[in-house]
């Protein structure tokens, strides 16, 4: 436990220091007292560089303010506001595609975020060829969401695409759609998504780990469904969450214009690659509909599936949430 002597200097080390300043000391030290009596988790200072960082609305794209043409999908999970009137903190998690390629350029300007932890959610067959290229001092940890997946979806996909017209019969008219929606179901029911999650969950309940960043390769399924079960957990409304998952759109497709471009015009449907490279709300919504089928909700889902007790789900919330 923190002693209010080293609490105090990590306010110093981090800039939140001086007359102007005490009586927002004096209030984390409450709070960090009040913790040591409850055994609840002190909420987490938004760290102060934040404040140089772009202001930006919900869900709209670091990546982009910061210019850093990689990663259009990182965002802030922060900054929605709760059914009881509460607000998800910003800058302390992140959510985002894969960070590869990044020039020395981006790495610094990413460096400004001043992320301590990578979460990467991808497979051992995504990261070897693309490694993450983070700054200096970050620390990187792998969870293969989809390690038990007996699926061929993904081989068949890169074969398919170079094929449009074979595309067609084989991915349209739903058949694509209902192939995301299988492995959605996937995020929830698969050992190696569940332990994945677990860990990642329970990683951000520890207020050392932050600021942090969890990632697959768009930044859009495995991370859209981690994203949505902390929102959810956090209190987030889901008309909130699911406009939120939708917003990748905005930022992956884009990556994509002209693979999507050539694909149509070798013959093939564009509703393929958008259902692909995007997102689309019944992929979410298979998500929430296999926890509710399994575990009956978010709670239980956290506790039951992923083993996430009642206490590190409210130290989730005491991190994540403010007035």
């Amino acid at each position: 436990m923190m002693s209010a002597s080293s609490f105090r200097q990590t306010l110093v080390d981090t800039g939140l220091h001086g007359k102007k300043t005490m009586n927002m000391v004096q209030t984390l030290l409450a709070s960090a007292v009040m913790a040591t009596l409850t055994g609840a988790a002190p909420s987490v200072a938004v760290p102060a560089h934040t404040a140089s960082l772009p202001q930006l609305e919900p869900g709209q794209s670091m990546g982009i303010a910061l210019e850093i043409p990689a990663i259009p999908n990182f965002r802030d999970v922060g900054g929605y506001k709760t059914v009881d009137g509460l607000h998800v903190a910003r800058g302390l998690v992140y959510r985002s595609g894969v960070f590869n390629p990044m020039s020395t350029e981006a790495i610094q300007q990413l460096e400004l975020v001043g992320l301590k932890n990578f979460y990467d959610l991808r497979t051992a067959s995504e990261r070897e060829p693309r490694p993450d290229q983070i700054p200096p001092g970050a620390h990187h940890t792998h969870l293969n969401v989809l390690a038990d997946s007996k699926s061929a979806a993904p081989a068949q996909l890169d074969a398919l695409l170079v094929e449009p017209k074979k595309a067609n019969a084989a991915l349209g008219d739903g058949k694509i759609e209902a192939q995301f929606i299988e492995g959605y179901r996937e995020f929830i029911s698969l050992p190696s998504a569940r332990e994945s999650y677990r860990a990642l969950f329970m990683a951000l309940a520890d207020s050392q780990a932050l600021p942090a960043v969890f990632h697959c390769t768009g930044g859009k399924d495995r991370t859209g469904w981690a994203s949505a079960a902390l929102l959810t957990l956090l209190g987030v409304p889901k008309e909130t969450v699911i406009q939120d998952y939708l917003r990748s759109n905005e930022y992956t497709l884009p990556q994509y214009k002209a693979d999507i471009d050539n694909f149509v015009a070798a013959g093939g449907s564009r509703n393929i690659p958008i259902a692909i490279f995007g997102v689309k709300a019944e992929y979410l919504e298979a998500s929430f509909d296999e926890m509710e089928t399994q575990y009956g909700g978010i709670t239980a889902y956290f506790s039951e599936g992923l083993g996430v007790d009642v206490a590190t789900q409210d130290k989730l919330r005491n991190l994540f949430l403010e007035e």
